[in-house]
């Protein structure tokens, strides 16, 4: 199926790749329905951050995805769902589990039934590279087994397996992508590129840091935004669940240095232990296989990690104050 034209919603489209992905779709020509979390403030995220012309092109919407009511008026009249809204930082699950259970799994399943309702033609769910814990083999592939290594990670998994379900008891025509580490302009300071370069750009003479060890697989978000597009088009995807990244592994210490070169500075590493994830918890390495995204899809990165990192420090440095980077200086 061509997106061009669709009705199209996208919850969490106030978010990091929410926002990039409605930018691509109203790009498509395609009528979007921008479904941002409902609060008292009247902001609309990072959809902010977009051109004039895109954001007259959308219908922006308040909600939540916990209310069951609201998920069928939202999705009500559309024909290509993209579902990301969920709550995302891996520390504050710690506190509160509960929360992220409802919004990452409820709000899960109350908007596949709205989507069963609505007779939605195409459904494409956002999970997480977290689902798999800390690898047991790499390249990791589809049928890599799951591992809740934290409360986030558990809701995903959760939030996955109602998507399957509905796929396979009902016919719900969804696909399923599995992201590994995207950034990107937009990004929150909660994650970890942000977080290097905001301190890097603000002059610190030190960069604190959580574990330098973990590896990652970091990928350019507009990369990401064409996984999700290909997986809304591409015949062969209903049913499948497809892993998004990069193919390439970095260490969190390595990713510094290399930040450090882009930037045009170099500091010494402190590290912070209040950003330790507990022992357990962390996830030691990441990294994506491809090949099934690449088949289906024809999908393949086409930023890399250094041409995403100068990019990123391009936008920070232009928002430097709402990276707010004295919080990494005390």
């Amino acid at each position: 199926m061509k997106l061009d034209g669709r009705r199209v919603l996208v919850t969490g489209a106030g978010g990091f790749i929410g926002s990039h992905l409605t930018e691509a779709l109203v790009a498509r020509g395609c009528r979007v329905r921008a479904m941002v979390h409902y609060s008292s403030r009247p902001d609309r995220g990072n959809l902010e951050h977009l051109e004039r012309h895109v954001l007259e092109a959308l219908e922006v919407v308040r909600g939540d995805v916990t209310d069951p009511h609201y998920m069928h008026s939202a999705v009500e009249g559309c024909e290509v769902v993209f579902h990301l809204a969920a709550l995302i930082a891996i520390p504050h699950s710690y506190a509160s589990p509960a929360t992220y259970l409802s919004t990452n799994a409820m709000g899960t399943l109350n908007t596949m039934q709205a989507c069963l309702r609505h007779g939605v033609e195409r459904v494409v769910h956002t999970s997480t590279s977290e689902c798999y814990g800390t690898a047991r083999y790499t390249p990791i592939d589809e049928a890599h087994p799951l591992q809740g290594q934290s409360p986030y990670s558990a809701t995903k998994i959760a939030a996955d397996k109602l998507v399957e379900s509905f796929q396979l008891s009902f016919g719900l025509p969804a696909v399923t992508v599995r992201p590994f580490n995207t950034f990107g302009p937009r990004q929150s300071a909660r994650a970890i590129i942000p977080t290097i370069l905001a301190q890097l750009l603000s002059g610190v003479d030190r960069l604190r840091l959580g574990s330098l060890d973990p590896v990652r697989d970091f990928n350019y978000v507009s990369n990401t935004v064409d996984g999700f597009l290909g997986a809304a088009e591409a015949e062969g995807a209903v049913g499948e669940l497809l892993n998004i990244g990069s193919g390439a592994k970095v260490s969190i210490g390595e990713l510094a240095s290399l930040s450090m070169e882009v930037v045009g500075r170099s500091v010494p590493i402190e590290v912070d232990e209040r950003r330790l994830r507990p022992e357990r918890s962390e996830v030691a390495l990441l990294l994506c296989d491809y090949s099934r995204a690449g088949r289906l899809l024809g999908w393949s990165p086409r930023v890399d990690l250094r041409e995403g990192l100068r990019r990123t420090a391009a936008f920070i440095r232009s928002n430097l104050t709402s990276y707010r980077p004295e919080e990494y200086t005390t």
